[in-house]
């Protein structure tokens, strides 16, 4: 199944936006609302890390379909209802031009039309989705299949911007898109500068870093002398959070005023976490996180956070909008999360 053939439940970012939000509908700040992180389906890592042969495309992906189904599920569940759900980066495990690579897709798109259809889908590009070295024709693949690998859209007040992470990576073969993206994060950024934003947030696959911004090189970060140049420029611009995966664990920290949020997978785990969803809250003046196992989403949920007296009313003040988060954030304050301002 093709996104075309999917109709609008992909939403499929054309043009550099999501045709999901109607910018001029979207610029002004409206009062708190949540939206749903998640990353690394994968579809087929499951198998190859067992075998140890995860440079293969993964043969067996059923473990990743019925916990990217019970994910969906939990989502549809969720009231009121998340503005978005993000997917950040390696969605099927199978690399361009490796076996397995169209099933696997075919899979993914198969979960991702049960989606509720107001809950938008914002869908980001990861090394396994475009190649560790992409090249114009895997970029073009994956425009073809998902839609555009970098664009923005308005929520609420908040401009959000969606990454190929993969250009900061290793742009070799393809240094004229990574300009081109370059150049198109300078003109948002001018945007977030301007304050004309109540938040700015970026979503990409790759972490800037994992805990410090002088860490050590990693597989799972960006190099040093790179995630220091991304890293000023979105903190000097006023972006609030970058979210990210890739990791397979939860991780973060805090640069100047920005803040690195690293979500475990839906899929494959490479540490102590358990497969899962971040639930987002953005209010007027900060943005507060918390990673839920599917198990705990699944049979809790956050409905009863979520209601009260003026059930629904994601418009609401902060103030009241947090007397409905009220257990939300107790868990907030005696769970490690990875925010300056819970700190």
């Amino acid at each position: 199944m093709s996104a075309a053939e999917a109709g609008g439940v992909f939403r499929r970012a054309r043009g550099r936006t999501l045709d999901a939000f109607p910018s001029e509908k979207e610029r002004e700040w409206k009062g708190p609302f949540y939206f749903i992180q998640g990353a690394d389906p994968q579809f087929g890592l499951m198998k190859a890390w067992s075998t140890g042969d995860s440079d293969s495309g993964g043969d067996e992906w059923g473990q990743e379909i019925r916990l990217t189904e019970q994910a969906v599920q939990a989502i549809n569940k969720l009231k009121p209802k998340p503005r978005f759900f993000v997917l950040c980066g390696d969605l099927i495990h199978a690399m361009p031009g490796m076996p397995w690579r169209k099933e696997q897709t075919a899979d993914l798109q198969r979960v991702l039309t049960q989606v509720d259809s107001d809950i938008p889908l914002v869908l980001v590009s990861g090394n396994h989705d475009v190649g560790n070295t992409p090249t114009p024709e895997t970029v073009a693949e994956f425009q073809q299949t998902w839609g555009d690998d970098y664009f923005s859209f308005w929520v609420g007040g908040v401009l959000c911007l969606v990454l190929n992470s993969q250009f900061w990576y290793d742009a070799s073969r393809c240094p004229a898109l990574k300009q081109a993206q370059d150049q198109w994060l300078d003109q948002q950024l001018s945007i977030v500068g301007q304050h004309k934003c109540q938040h700015a947030i970026v979503f990409q696959h790759i972490p800037l870093f994992l805990r410090s911004i002088d860490e050590d090189d990693d597989y799972f970060n960006l190099t040093k002398s790179v995630r220091k140049e991304i890293a000023n420029k979105l903190a000097g611009a006023g972006v609030t959070a970058v979210f990210s995966g890739h990791y397979h664990r939860n991780a973060g920290g805090t640069y100047q005023n920005l803040d690195m949020v690293v979500s475990s997978a839906i899929g494959c785990q490479l540490g102590q976490d358990t497969h899962g969803l971040r639930v987002v809250v953005v209010t007027a003046k900060k943005i507060v996180h918390r990673y839920y196992s599917l198990d705990e989403l699944s049979e809790k949920g956050i409905e009863d956070d979520l209601s009260g007296p003026d059930e629904g009313k994601v418009t609401a003040p902060d103030s009241l909008f947090i007397v409905h988060f009220h257990w939300f954030f107790t868990l907030l304050e005696t769970t490690p999360v990875y925010h300056p301002l819970l700190k």
